[in-house]
């Protein structure tokens, strides 16, 4: 895998995610987790792959064409292109972790780490630009709209039978659902997460 700036999956040093194995646990209870959905984002990460491209070019149209959406990138209404490029990068990866990594401490801990990078606490940090210093709770958990309603079609160019895709496209819904909720921990009061 090429370097990505920022990229800090299973790196020594990330702070360790205060939500645990066992609250994850629960969470996955609560959103119907199945061990066939983890199968089902295997399959989805395979056909995925070699779309990043295609999908992070809709996805960032999305926002580029909200001026609300894309002020979270730049300063005073005026989007940072560097920053948009990078986080870019690191985005498409996340595409294919949310598919092929464990959900285990490891990946607990990088959803830590970008939850920070969204929330004052560690916003702009990583790539060292001078943009707003937070992205807003309600467009984290908004955002689950597009990224889920967009990735059917792409699940769906690879031949597989609509129940495939369907499986693929709820193993998503609940996957990203999953990693929303950890972002919004540094949002949430202490003792209310």
């Amino acid at each position: 895998m090429e370097h990505i700036k920022g990229y800090d999956y299973g790196k020594s040093g990330l702070e360790s995610s205060p939500i645990s194995l066992e609250d994850l646990g629960l969470l996955k209870q609560t959103v119907l987790w199945s061990d066939e959905d983890q199968a089902n984002l295997q399959k989805a990460g395979e056909i995925l792959k070699d779309q990043v491209n295609d999908i992070l070019d809709l996805w960032y149209g999305f926002v580029g064409g909200h001026a609300h959406l894309v002020r979270y990138f730049g300063k005073n209404d005026n989007p940072n292109m560097e920053y948009l490029s990078a986080v870019r990068a690191r985005f498409g990866q996340w595409i294919l972790d949310i598919c092929q990594k464990p959900y285990d401490q490891s990946w607990l801990d990088y959803q830590h780490e970008i939850a920070k990078r969204h929330h004052t606490s560690k916003k702009n940090q990583t790539d060292g630009v001078d943009a707003v210093p937070i992205i807003h709770y309600r467009y984290m958990v908004a955002f689950i709209v597009p990224l889920t309603m967009t990735i059917k079609s792409f699940l769906a160019k690879k031949g597989n039978s609509q129940e495939e895709v369907k499986n693929m496209y709820n193993a998503w819904f609940k996957a990203l659902t999953l990693t929303v909720i950890t972002w919004t921990y540094p949002y949430i009061n202490e003792g209310e997460f």
